[in-house]
């Protein structure tokens, strides 16, 4: 029985967490979801992005140059075969990190050179900036890429600091660059600040959504444990008392041929549950079954059990189909009920009626007996009877039940309606 219920929530949670829109993320390794797309959606806006800024360089280093003679095609192709590299890598999506590192790096170390290529060049003027720097940013923007935090901050600063540097230090430290240079070196230290909070912002976001995502269906799955070792006590609990309980107190009651009859019948049945405990009767098939078909399950297992019952049948046309899972529990319940009958009130007075009514649309299983009845509030917390093989066993399948008992006579009322949910 424990394999059966194993498998059974096994299947419901594949079947939850398949409804759950996720990568090729397993149950083991979650979390991965959003973040992945992040990710994607970074690279996008990087590559378009780049492509922009970079198409703006790209047309400012066809005017005159500041470099010396012989390092501006170098310094350009240096430059820009990254640039490239990086804005067709963030497009497709491969190897996108590599190529925004390589960019970033290379970036640097061509401001490095700057004084030395500029050196001897034409003298720069203060109001146009060159073609280098309008790729301040993208080297910065390439380190969200590229590079865990901490080196995207290092990059999002020095990256602007040292071109500013590098532009005084080609002017030669003339009064007049200062001014220029501070707002270009702001100017770029609050956009590629802007950047990086965004993109930190953004992977914070979905990394939390990632954890709660994993959360949830953690949770979900320690419930569905729970429920299934809640199911499996009861379906142990009823069949201990139902089958091999009530066999054993049959025989010893027994009195009369009809009662030792009876214990038989009880004890073959006993036997044959326990024996196929794999397939216990809260499992197997859910397929849907007519209502009237309750009533024919509990005239054939009363027969089995040595008791000629016919069950009165009261069905609307119209009255919804039962899932397989719930008639079985309302069966056994009900066949439950009726040995209870037969085991304390000598079965006077024992009838059986099945209802059925298409609006809201259920159906009902009434055992009644005139028998001395008995104090419900009484029963002892060890007795499986009506807590474990009625009470219990209706919950599990969102049905429910009810029991009233007098001096004249016990009614046990199973129920379930097509709106429940089991």
């Amino acid at each position: 029985m424990t394999a059966a219920v194993a498998e059974t929530d096994r299947s419901v949670l594949d079947e939850a967490w398949g409804r759950i829109p996720h990568t090729r993320e397993s149950q083991a390794d979650q979390g991965t979801f959003t973040q992945t797309r992040i990710e994607r959606v970074i690279t996008l806006i990087v590559g378009p992005g780049s492509l922009v800024l970079g198409a703006q360089a790209f047309v400012a280093a066809f005017g005159p140059g500041d470099e010396a003679a012989g390092w501006h095609t170098p310094l350009v192709l240096a430059v820009f075969i990254p640039l490239v590299a990086m804005i067709v890598a963030c497009s497709v999506g491969r190897f996108a990190r590599l190529f925004s590192g390589v960019f970033a790096v290379v970036f640097v170390l061509a401001l490095a050179v700057w004084p030395i290529a500029t050196a001897g060049g034409p003298a720069p003027t203060p109001t146009e900036n060159p073609w280098i720097f309008y790729l301040v940013n993208v080297a910065t923007v390439s380190t969200i890429v590229a590079f865990p935090l901490p080196l995207q901050i290092a990059w999002t600063v020095a990256t602007p600091l040292l071109f500013g540097v590098v532009r005084l230090l080609q002017a030669g430290g003339r009064p007049d660059f200062v001014l220029p240079v501070i707002l270009d070196v702001t100017f770029a230290l609050i956009l590629g600040s802007v950047l990086l909070t965004l993109g930190w912002m953004y992977r914070s976001i979905a990394a939390n959504v990632d954890q709660a995502r994993a959360v949830a269906v953690s949770s979900y799955a320690s419930a569905a444990a729970t429920a299934a070792t809640e199911r499996e006590r009861v379906a142990v609990a009823a069949l201990m008392h139902d089958s091999v309980l009530g066999a054993l107190l049959a025989a010893e009651r027994a009195s009369s041929p009809r009662e030792r009859t009876l214990a038989v019948s009880m004890a073959r049945e006993a036997l044959t549950r326990l024996a196929n405990a794999e397939k216990d009767s809260l499992e197997g098939s859910d397929e849907p079954v007519p209502a009237l078909r309750l009533a024919d399950d509990i005239e054939v297992a009363a027969r089995e059990l040595g008791i000629d019952l016919a069950v009165t049948r009261s069905v609307e046309e119209g009255t919804p189909r039962v899932p397989g899972r719930v008639a079985r529990a309302l069966v056994l319940a009900a066949m439950q009920a009726v040995a209870n009958a037969v085991q304390h009130a000598d079965a006077q007075g024992l009838t059986v009626e099945l209802t059925g009514d298409s609006a809201p649309g259920g159906v009902a299983v009434r055992v009644r007996d005139t028998g001395p009845g008995f104090d419900v509030s009484a029963i002892p917390a060890d007795r499986l009877g009506i807590r474990g093989s009625i009470n219990a066993r209706l919950a599990a399948v969102g049905g429910r039940s009810d029991i009233e008992s007098t001096s004249a006579g016990t009614t046990v009322t199973l129920e379930w309606e097509s709106g429940d949910r089991w």
